[in-house]
Order: structure tokens, then sequence, then C-alpha cells
């Protein structure tokens, strides 16, 4: 019998894509069937955040970002200590997220 091995992805990521952009602020929006992640950049002099990219997912899609994302945290706060936000009491000691 074949094993049932995770097959290996390998992505092509353009120069574009790999420069990234920044983004300080991001705007979350649902519906039944869909979750809007908008990635923006506040800065100073700037009237209004600007959106520089929109992410459209799934429910299921989202919440296997938000398990990476958690497991990625906690192993970077393992090595370099946790993040500390400020003066938002509602984030700091629990999971991170508002209810």
């Amino acid at each position: 019998m074949e094993e049932n091995k995770p097959k290996s992805l390998q992505f092509n990521v353009s120069q574009e894509v790999a420069r990234g952009s920044y983004s300080n602020l991001a705007i979350i929006s649902h519906s039944k069937s869909e979750f809007i992640v908008d990635f923006a950049t506040m800065l100073p002099g700037l009237n209004q955040p600007e959106v520089t990219n929109r992410i459209v997912m799934t429910p299921e899609n989202a919440k296997k970002l938000l398990n990476a994302l958690m497991d990625n945290i906690t192993k970077y706060e393992q090595k370099f200590g946790f993040v500390n936000l400020g003066d938002i009491p509602e984030f700091n000691g629990g999971n991170g997220m508002r209810s």
C-alpha cells in the first residue's frame, strides 16, 4: 500500500509580489460565505488609510489562517519573547482576539 504523504507545494513568486507591501492596519469583514481582509497603511499626513491589498477567502480558509497565525505567533514568542500590544489590555495575555 502506498502511504498518504502530503505533497510538497512549490510556489512561483513574481518579483513584484516578493517585494511585499507594508501594512499597519487590517479591516476584516464577512458574509455568510466569505471573509474579506483589507490590508491598509495609515501614515502621518494622510487623511485616511490607503487599502493596499484585499484578500477574500472562505470561512474554512479564514479559520485555517487563524490557526496557522496562532501557531506561528506561539513559536515566535517562544523564541523571541512575548509580543506586547501596548495599552490595549483586551489583547494582552489572552488569545489575541477580540470577541
